[in-house]
């Protein structure tokens, strides 16, 4: 049994974790992403722990948000991560730790490839991973292959326009990030409240949940939680755009499975019977009934197993 440190970069936080090859986290350390400087020191005391500890190292997964190169192991200023421009992670870990086999990927790809491997995509052949985080990306085993396209940009759903007017996500007004991922949920959210501040329902959650104009997508599930009116009708909202944008994936590509993380996956109950009814109406039958929507296997530690997956499988081509 070999051992494999894994290193999540996410827009808010970044988790350093040391695992076996089964797969098993054997642990974990999450701290706040903060600039690049910053991060990548604390990145390293951590592995530097690790090594001590656990001996026998084999590979480093990293995953993070796109841009990056793949290949080359740069960091390429991701919009959810101010400052990290052209950032050569594989290779500073590289020469710190004197380990070889370090990988980098997109977190979409690899939480695809773990579960394509391991979880719930485990028999298709065709399927997707879409990250609802910070940011909104997918991950696409295609052929039972991870695909990465001829810039490797594949999978960018997130920057699909879906409407002229709408909140701003991955720097594009009205996009599939901007009405479905966890921080466009919450700009969804002020939008529509900046346009309907007399409205009951507004009124009545701004009262009782708004506290110094701050709404965050947790907040906006503990009120969807609570029934409370405003708060199911931002999540129904953001619902018919989910529908809108996966209907588009779904007839290109055919897929046997879509599988959705981060607030899709903690709300599902919230998002799925609505989208359901939005993709009856604009998908194909054949690609609708091909295909299943699912929740990952691994729930919330999927970022993790996804850094798993990048150490063990991102040094070749195929899955």
């Amino acid at each position: 049994m070999h051992n494999i440190i894994g290193i999540d970069i996410g827009g808010t936080k970044t988790s350093v974790f040391v695992a076996t090859d089964i797969p098993s986290v054997l642990e974990k350390e999450i701290f706040a992403t903060s600039d690049p400087e910053m991060t990548i020191k604390n990145i390293l005391n951590i592995i530097d722990k690790y090594i001590k500890k656990y001996k026998n190292i084999e590979a480093v997964g990293i995953s993070c948000g796109d841009p990056i190169s793949a290949e080359e192991g740069i960091i390429m200023s991701p919009p959810n991560l101010i400052g990290w421009d052209n950032i050569h992670i594989c290779n500073i870990i590289s020469s710190h730790t004197k380990i070889t086999n370090v990988f980098l990927e997109n977190d979409a790809n690899g939480c695809a490839l773990a579960e394509f491997l391991w979880g719930a995509g485990k028999g298709s052949e065709h399927m997707c991973f879409i990250t609802c985080g910070t940011g909104f990306g997918a991950g696409l085993i295609l052929n039972g292959q991870l695909y990465r396209g001829a810039s490797g940009s594949a999978g960018e759903v997130g920057h699909i326009r879906l409407s002229n007017d709408g909140p701003i996500g991955y720097n594009k007004k009205g996009s599939f990030e901007g009405f479905c991922s966890g921080g466009g949920i919450s700009r969804l959210a002020l939008n529509i409240i900046e346009k309907n501040r007399n409205r009951e329902d507004v009124l009545e959650f701004t009262q009782k949940y708004l506290k110094d104009n701050d709404i965050t997508t947790k907040l906006l599930s503990e009120a969807a939680i609570e029934n409370n009116k405003f708060a199911l009708s931002v999540f129904d909202n953001s619902a018919k755009y989910l529908g809108r944008g996966l209907a588009i994936v779904i007839d290109i590509l055919n897929l046997e499975r879509i599988i959705i993380g981060g607030v899709y996956a903690k709300m599902e109950k919230y998002f799925y019977d609505t989208m359901i009814e939005v993709l009856k109406d604009e998908c194909l039958s054949s690609t609708f009934n091909a295909v299943k929507i699912l929740k990952p296997h691994f729930g919330g530690n999927i970022g993790d197993y996804g850094t798993i997956a990048i150490a063990l499988k991102s040094n070749t081509k195929n899955v």
